[in-house]
């Protein structure tokens, strides 16, 4: 769980790669693209432009290098040839491997313009992990992550999803701890540095309720009454002092 300095070079080099992908898809995602574009789109950048594994591919049978998950679909969404169109929100979230080590992270994308329920949305869902990270040092426990999101969200009328969490990371995609993003502050398992896990919350429109559909023998999560939900992802150390962002990209830096 503890994480060496050599072994956390190593997960920054990951986390840079995995912001590059996402930063890649910036003026890509239009209305008219397919998921499955997305996809190929990512899944040769990993491996020709940075030299990776895409570590999504191939996890738990999964056929894909991403995940891309539309409007009312929460997590795991699978990607297809239907087209995005105007006012649709997705998600892409991407795992790179370099040298035995992961980087985990997703952004949010407005094909073209969509509704101001719609932003808003996509917003509080983004200051709900940028709140949760700010919590991040030694001392601190994983309720006041969860706490964190969970304030904000509810707050602003929203409510969290509770079936699926963040989780540790490291030379495997899922390690412990596991990270809710829901809780009491003050409470759970205490932060030490060296720690590194994923901060992940879904965040719904409507109510927390989800349900599982097959898509190629595949579950994807969908909100049960059919409104928006939307995510954003970073992977995370603690520090000696408090936290890095592993999977930051630039257009981040300065705001969280």
């Amino acid at each position: 769980m503890i994480k060496t300095a050599e072994q956390i070079e190593c997960m920054r080099t990951a986390g840079k790669l995995t912001a590059q992908v996402l930063e890649s898809l910036d003026g890509l995602i239009q209305p008219g693209i397919t998921t499955l574009d997305i996809d190929a789109h990512c899944a040769q950048f990993i491996r020709e432009r940075l030299q990776a594994r895409p570590a999504s591919l191939g996890q738990y049978g999964y056929p894909y290098c991403v995940n891309t998950s539309v409007n009312h679909e929460v997590c795991h969404g699978m990607p297809s040839e239907k087209k995005l169109k105007k006012g649709d929100i997705v998600n892409v979230d991407v795992t790179v491997e370099k040298n035995g080590y992961m980087g985990d992270s997703s952004k949010m994308f407005a094909v073209g313009d969509i509704a101001p329920h719609a932003e808003k949305l996509i917003r509080i869902t983004q200051e709900c992990l940028y709140d949760a990270i700010r919590t991040v040092r030694p001392g601190a426990s994983l309720g006041d992550i969860g706490h964190a999101i969970q304030t904000r969200a509810e707050r602003n009328r929203y409510s969290v999803v509770r079936e699926y969490c963040g989780h540790g990371i490291g030379t495997q995609m899922h390690e412990a701890p596991q990270v809710r993003h829901y809780g009491k502050a003050k409470s759970g398992l205490c932060l030490e540095a060296g720690m590194t896990f994923t901060i992940e919350p879904m965040i719904n429109q409507g109510k927390r309720f989800i349900r599982e559909i097959r898509k190629n023998d595949w579950g994807v999560a969908v909100t049960k009454d059919r409104r928006l939900s939307a995510q954003w992802e970073h992977t995370i150390l603690v520090t000696e002092v408090g936290y890095e962002v592993l999977t930051i990209r630039e257009e981040e830096r300065g705001l969280i």
